[in-house]
């Protein structure tokens, strides 16, 4: 079995391209190498900023022969009366490449037809290789392309060359205005190239001996973590690097050759918060704090070089004057915002437009300011000895948790807000409890994220997300497709699981409602208020059950679940907290043995069910019963009710479903010897109704006519 191997040759492409490259090469070679009957063992791919390759390993040389039988048009329809063939059976053999004297006549159940017995196959690996290959290549898709001199072709940034190689064969094809050989080139300083490669096997080892480049990203990342260590080890005893695993894949995707170095700064910078100093190293400078063991910051830092300089003085000194600047740069910001302070910025808000029609983050923080008031009530929000104090501790939180998009430091570094209104708060002597509540505003940022720590941070994150949903959705502003400017997904999922971990039981349509409310009543909404809180039921609605199939629930159970309603039609997910205690409940039921023959039973009552003339009201008169079945179910179901009404507000799900499988022997019973629609109207409706007074209640937990079983 043979080797292939194609590189990709550009110009520094950003590090947040390259692993998606890496998997849309896999994942299209194997599909048309598939599609091609090419056989292979296995394929890889591996990227640097200027270079992806992919491997295609154990590749057949030959496609396989393979015949097959192609049916053709009816006898009637290929042939005339004279025995020629029509138009139809010669444009048959035609497309097939076979002549009359191949044709077969085959008789089906539906008549006789022609067919030809067609061979196809046999196409070398190094023909389909120069037709996929530029394919491929041409379709990568990214998040930008762009395009170079007077080539309409478009790629992520400018192609340089393109090496692909069979064995030891060149295959030659063109895509835009580059053709492929079987030279690469090397690192711009330690070995620009080119170099001929003389076999697929060679390419990984001329770049690393050639030019010391380091193909594959994990080795890499292992090489950055593994002298980063050790670097870092010999400071002093104790001394760590503060891995980020984000920056740290961003960091092996801008480097071909990795070469950890370690800088200092001046320890005056020490006085600066540890976020602002880390956000300064590790987002603006693609840098590394380093700290002790007990966690202390240290004034050093840990760059990655491209490249082993003469002279790593010089380089080091380069780095540390840059990170230098922008630290000063924050300890101006920093001693700045410590002669303002939150009254200042609380009133400067007033001048900053939150969006649109919705008037200034002013207006909006004073929205959140009684949000959050109505929020600690509800959640019995405790931030003293009494009731008052929480309550108005969360009106405060909510007043000022955005009044840190006006300090100097969020100015200028916008990753920290809510961290500096957090480290400010604490800096003007607020309790710890409070300052972390405007740090949490943000979180959940993500379904696997850190949620808020307490019941005052999850007020204040649960108000903002709120006021944001209500206005956007109010002014039509709601996500399609991929689109999703304001990250309202993300803000809905994040409401989900703070009301999921935080056992809050507050339905969403009053935490909607109840946002509604504080807005002002000139907003020029583009949806009325009806509109607006059934949309945004049904986006939250939407999101909830992706978030539990992400959990790993099967999609239809949560449809069941979802689907859940009272006697009044409204769906019972509204409830959050209250529906996923009834999925595992319905999950735990599916395990149990009888489970099939229980859930057969419910389905068919709500078929029947389905069939009612007029409303149902779970309404029915004992005297209208004609015989025992329906007398012991009718007793059963009474007591089922009992169960129910005093189980269902308490959460206790499993016994209302363990109830549910005792009374299937008795609603079996009573389909075998009564006839539910009996030709008397009275005792037609009485049945429906004793049958919906027990459906009615179940369908609250679950709606069985969306599981297939």
């Amino acid at each position: 079995m043979s080797h292939f191997v194609l590189e990709i040759g550009t110009e520094e492409i950003p590090a947040r391209f390259l692993t998606s490259t890496e998997n849309e090469l896999v994942q299209r070679f194997t599909t048309l190498l598939n599609e091609s009957r090419l056989g292979f063992d296995k394929i890889e791919a591996h990227s640097t900023p200027r270079r992806a390759i992919l491997h295609v390993f154990g590749l057949e040389k030959v496609q396989p022969l393979h015949e097959e039988l192609v049916m053709g048009p009816a006898v009637s329809i290929a042939f005339d009366k004279e025995g020629k063939l029509t138009k139809a059976g010669q444009g048959f053999i035609r497309g097939q490449g076979a002549s009359e004297e191949n044709i077969i006549r085959k008789t089906t159940e539906k008549g006789e037809y022609i067919a030809v017995n067609k061979q196809t196959g046999g196409k070398t690996a190094e023909a389909v290789l120069k037709e996929i290959c530029p394919q491929i290549i041409s379709a990568l898709p990214f998040p930008k392309r762009m395009r170079w001199g007077e080539e309409t072709f478009a790629y992520a940034r400018p192609l340089q060359w393109i090496l692909a190689l069979f064995d030891n064969l060149p295959i030659t094809f063109t895509v835009g205005d580059i053709t492929s050989s079987n030279q690469t080139f090397g690192h711009r300083i330690h070995g620009a190239g080119p170099f001929v490669v003389g076999s697929a096997d060679d390419l990984e080892d001329i770049l690393a001996a050639q030019s010391k480049i380091v193909c594959d990203a994990q080795k890499r990342r292992d090489i950055i973590v593994d002298k980063g260590n050790m670097l870092a080890a010999e400071l002093k005893e104790g001394a760590r690097i503060i891995w980020e695993d984000e920056l740290l894949d961003e960091v092996q995707g801008l480097v071909e050759i990795p070469v950890p170095l370690i800088c200092s700064f001046d320890e005056s910078f020490l006085e600066l918060p540890k976020e602002v100093i880390l956000t300064t190293i590790e987002h603006h400078q693609k840098c590394f704090g380093i700290q002790d063991s007990s966690r202390k910051l240290l004034p050093k830092f840990l760059t990655v070089l491209n490249v082993e300089p003469e002279n790593i003085e010089v380089v080091r000194e380069g780095w540390e004057r840059v990170v230098r600047a922008r630290l000063e740069d924050a300890r101006f910001y920093w001693k700045e915002d410590l002669k303002d302070g939150f009254e200042k910025w609380v009133e400067m808000l007033d001048h900053v437009i939150f969006l649109g029609p919705l008037g200034s983050m002013g207006d909006k923080s004073r929205r959140l300011e009684q949000l959050c008031g109505w929020l600690g009530e509800k959640v019995d929000l405790r931030g003293g000895d009494h009731l008052d104090n929480g309550v108005l501790l969360a009106q405060r939180a909510g007043r000022w948790c955005k009044a840190d998009l006006m300090s100097k430091m969020v100015g200028e570094f916008d990753t920290l807000q809510g961290v500096m209104g957090s480290i400010y708060a604490l800096k003007d002597g607020w309790e710890p409890p409070f300052a972390m509540a405007l740090r949490e505003q943000y979180l959940p940022t993500g379904p696997d994220s850190m949620l808020p720590m307490s019941d005052l941070g999850a007020c204040v994150s649960l108000a903002d997300k709120l006021d944001t949903l209500v206005g956007c959705f109010g002014l039509g502003n709601i996500p399609t497709g991929t689109a999703d400017p304001y990250a309202l997904r993300r803000a809905t999922l994040g409401i989900s699981r703070i009301l999921l971990e935080f056992g809050y039981e507050i339905p969403l349509s009053e935490l909607f409602e109840k946002a509604y409310s504080y807005y002002a009543p000139d907003i020029k909404w583009k949806l009325s208020k009806e509109e607006t809180l059934e949309k945004l039921l049904e986006f939250c609605n939407a999101r909830l059950k992706h978030y539990f199939v992400g959990e790993g629930s099967e999609t239809l159970v949560v449809d069941a679940v979802m689907n859940g309603k009272n006697i009044d039609g409204k769906l019972e997910s509204d409830f959050v907290w209250a529906t996923e205690k009834r999925l595992n409940a319905l999950k735990s039921f599916m395990t149990k043995d009888d489970f099939t023959n229980n859930a057969q039973t419910l389905k068919r009552m709500t078929n029947i069910l389905a069939k009612a003339e007029n409303k149902l009201s779970g309404i029915y008169q004992a005297e209208l019963f004609e015989n025992d079945a329906e007398k012991a179910l009718a007793t059963a179901i009474d007591k089922f009710v009992d169960t129910f009404e005093a189980k269902f507000n308490t959460h206790g799900y499993i016994e209302i479903m363990n109830s549910v499988a005792e009374l299937r022997p008795l609603i079996d019973a009573f389909f075998e010897n009564v006839m539910v629609m009996a030709e008397d109207k009275k005792v037609r409706e009485n049945r429906m109704n004793m049958l919906y007074a027990l459906m009615s209640r179940i369908g609250r937990i679950a709606d069985f006519a969306n599981l297939q079983i």
